[in-house]
């Protein structure tokens, strides 16, 4: 099972470092395929006063020590396409933010690296409409064929996390999973998916509650991995924490998740 965990944001290097020494059981369980998420810029806060993280060269540094003192492989957002090869030097899987999913130059820069590519889905994309994001990529590798087969051979990942339903609400309809699981291996962004987005006075609120019913639900449709954003302590993340994950609950809804995959 693929897992990408790690803080929405690079809040601190103490920080990153106190939740990378808390995610060395996944990294260490062979049941897990793990990468250590975490961002350096968040470039699509709601307020221009919301913390947005160190930066590009600050943030990659930090990553880059996370990766040679623990071992992880590592996942990033990137926003504009002069960012994609200079990350590319210390990432693993470049994950393109969801109002990005369209975004040719970004697409094609991420393709043009030899890294995993994670294409997040649109709040408001329909699920079939993914394929030509996915396609962008592929082609650009130089594969024409737009099947599950070849995107997981051409290192290419859809992740769901969810779909506008009015004014600040998502909701998950399980069916997208098996639909864009045609096109690309599929993680379910469980944590993102329970977003309230306006809903926080200028920051975007959520219902963390609501995870593990939403991940179990994925786990029994089917899908290849996970994204949760973890913490140790939510209630003073500087970005998304109504949305996070405690460290420990994520060590107990991990081991259900594996059970429900197994059943499939």
């Amino acid at each position: 099972m693929i897992l990408l965990a790690g803080p929405c944001v690079i809040e601190s290097e103490a920080s990153i470092f106190k939740i990378a020494k808390s995610l060395e059981r996944y990294h260490n369980d062979p049941r897990f395929d793990f990468y250590f998420k975490s961002s350096f810029d968040k470039a699509n806060r709601t307020s221009l006063d919301s913390y947005r993280g160190p930066g590009l060269e600050e943030g990659l540094r930090i990553l880059q020590k996370v990766k040679e003192d623990f071992g992880y492989k590592i996942v990033t957002d990137v926003h504009e396409s002069y960012q994609v090869p200079i990350a590319a030097e210390v990432i693993d899987m470049i994950q393109i933010p969801a109002f990005l999913c369209r975004q040719t130059d970004l697409l094609v820069a991420a393709a043009k690296t030899d890294k995993i590519v994670n294409i997040k889905k649109g709040q408001f994309m329909t699920p079939d409409d993914m394929r030509f994001s996915v396609a962008k990529v592929l082609k650009t590798r130089g594969c024409d064929e737009v099947t599950y087969e070849a995107s997981q051979k051409n290192g290419v990942l859809l992740c769901e996390r969810g779909s506008t339903f009015g004014y600040g609400n998502l909701v998950v309809d399980m069916r997208a999973l098996p639909i864009m699981r045609q096109f690309a291996p599929v993680i379910f962004d469980a944590t993102h998916s329970v977003q309230m987005p306006g809903n926080g006075s200028g920051k975007t609120g959520g219902d963390s509650s609501m995870v593990p019913h939403l991940a179990r639900a994925a786990a029994a449709v089917g899908v290849d991995g996970f994204f949760f954003e973890t913490h140790f302590d939510p209630t003073c993340a500087l970005s998304d924490g109504p949305n996070m994950l405690r460290l420990e609950q994520l060590e107990e809804l991990s081991e259900k998740l594996l059970l429900l995959d197994a059943i499939k």
